[in-house]
């Protein structure tokens, strides 16, 4: 009988341990079946947000429920009208045409006159003289392509014949004339300014560039463009990038962005290897300043040493590299707050993404923001920041509510939780905005000025050199920074490529004269209103 017992009760325990096994087993399996769901959902708003980037607009732009039946809406409210009178037409027509008088008022203008001949003026009904009783003028746009011609630069060396016959010393003047912009060379103000114009406003590699003044009979090889671009950026306009960018630190609110950048020859590092282009710019108080600095990392010792001096407010993304900047508040970018659950919402599936989900209730918090800083935006900074404090801080509150709600509910990974978490994680810098009237919501004003270099890297893809990197970041920041002020690129280059070389460049108050923004700056220079 115990030999039984025995036997029962070892075989008890076993099945116990067995059991507890199976348990253990089956609550693995669910936590990797758990894992795997949650990664193939991820994978899932992974590929549908690749979908919506590849074929889908790129408009952030929310679709109200009102927006939604606009098709519709065009049907339910069309009833019969009359056809459009004359009169309509004709006023339609006349209001077009002083459009255009003003967009052509500046162009020059050549007049090609068509009368009859003498002997052709006759009237061929009584053989009387006819006379001119009025004209027809049919105005068209002439397109001149580049024109090239060479330019000689003769100066005349004068003495004097008097001293020549009765003195021991003759006196040898000579003429005044330009300094050259690049001695020994070809070179130009007008050609280097093209050549710097095509390719950091136009885009347009310097390869293609050499096939353009092929075609107009110049056999200018790409290596001398580039070593005249390396030389004008680093003789010439690099003491106006390092004035610019003095005034720039006085400046008590900046804006700061960074993009990639591929440099095939660093040293000591692979061709493959990401580099980076930083961006600093100033707001819409005193005159716009862009500029533009190279460097082989994305490091937060970047900014420090180049805000070094700077005291005050400086809008940023999340990017942690900022982080740490003596005497500076940082203040965040709800654009990007907001793009985040404009994301989680592309991520969702169709069936789902017209339900009332909390990533769209998330987007409707940032829409709301933003829907206050258009009422503000013709408002004094004072008014603009009462409102603010009044309107924007308890949205604000009960966002941040919000937030904390969906976080300890939402998965961490997932589309929506990294919006949710992004927001909790950037709060500090989100609500820095409320501290002062004239600091804006988001950091756009920073995205529109990368936007041409990102743009003209799709056409030459990768700097060869750091030096031709350098060289392009202060053309960029010349040219972009003229942009801003109303100025022609091409225009003012040429200007500076001939002014510079025949002035102080150490003299400050000299620089200051031909700084975009100056007063001194010829009138053709100036973009037409």
């Amino acid at each position: 009988m115990n030999k039984i017992t025995n036997t029962i009760t070892t075989t008890l325990e076993e099945l116990q341990k067995h059991n507890a096994m199976l348990v253990e087993e089956n609550a693995k399996l669910a936590k990797q079946v758990a894992e795997l769901t949650a990664m193939v959902e991820w994978f899932k708003e992974q590929f549908r947000l690749s979908q919506k980037r590849q074929f889908a607009s790129s408009s952030e732009r929310t679709v109200s429920s009102k927006q939604l039946g606009i098709f519709n809406e065009a049907e339910a409210e069309a009833h019969p009208l009359p056809e459009p009178t004359l009169e309509t037409i004709t006023y339609t027509r006349r209001k077009q045409r002083r459009h255009r008088e003003a967009v052509l008022k500046d162009l020059p203008v050549e007049t090609v006159e068509y009368r009859l001949s003498p002997e052709e003026q006759v009237c061929p009904q009584c053989g009387g003289p006819l006379h001119e009783m009025s004209t027809e003028v049919r105005q068209e746009l002439k397109i001149i392509p580049a024109r090239v011609k060479l330019v000689k630069h003769v100066r005349y060396i004068y003495s004097c014949r008097r001293c020549e016959r009765e003195e021991v010393t003759t006196p040898v003047i000579t003429a005044p004339m330009p300094a050259p912009i690049l001695p020994g060379s070809l070179a130009s103000p007008s050609a280097l300014a093209y050549i710097m114009d095509q390719k950091y406003v136009e885009g347009i590699p310097l390869y293609r560039q050499e096939q353009q003044l092929a075609r107009l009979g110049i056999e200018l090889s790409r290596q001398s463009m580039a070593n005249w671009i390396l030389y004008g950026a680093d003789k010439w306009l690099k003491p106006l990038y390092n004035r610019m960018r003095e005034l720039m630190l006085k400046q008590d609110i900046l804006y700061a962005y960074e993009t990639t950048l591929q440099v095939l020859h660093e040293p000591g590092r692979a061709a493959q290897t990401q580099s980076y282009l930083w961006l600093y710019r100033t707001g819409h108080t005193g005159p716009p300043i862009i500029l533009y600095e190279y460097q082989t990392t994305r490091g937060g010792q970047h900014p420090q040493k180049f805000l070094s001096g700077f005291k005050g407010y400086l809008h940023v993304d999340g990017y942690a590299g900022y982080n740490g900047l003596p005497n500076v508040t940082l203040v965040g970018c709800w654009a990007h707050a907001r793009r985040k659950f404009d994301e989680a919402l592309k991520a969702l599936p169709d069936t789902k993404r017209s339900a009332a989900v909390a990533a769209k209730e998330g987007l409707e918090f940032c829409n709301r923001l933003f829907a206050i800083e258009r009422d503000l935006k013709d408002v004094t900074p004072e008014e603009r920041y009462q409102k603010r404090l009044k309107e924007s801080l308890p949205l604000l509150d009960a966002f941040w509510a919000w937030l904390n709600q969906q976080s300890s509910q939402v998965l961490p990974k997932s589309a929506f939780g990294q919006a949710v978490n992004y927001c909790l994680s950037q709060w500090d810098k989100l609500v820095a905005f409320l501290q002062y009237g004239r600091l804006e919501t988001s950091n756009n004003r920073s995205e529109r000025s990368i936007k041409p270099f990102v743009i003209g890297r799709k056409n030459w893809l990768f700097a060869n050199t750091p030096r031709g990197t350098q060289a392009s970041a202060t053309i960029y920041s010349i040219v972009e920074t003229a942009k801003e002020n109303g100025l022609n690129p091409f225009r003012y280059l040429t200007y500076l490529f001939e002014t510079l070389p025949n002035m102080d460049i150490t003299n400050q108050t000299a620089l200051d004269q031909v700084l975009p923004w100056s007063d001194s700056i010829p009138s053709d220079c100036r973009l037409s209103n």
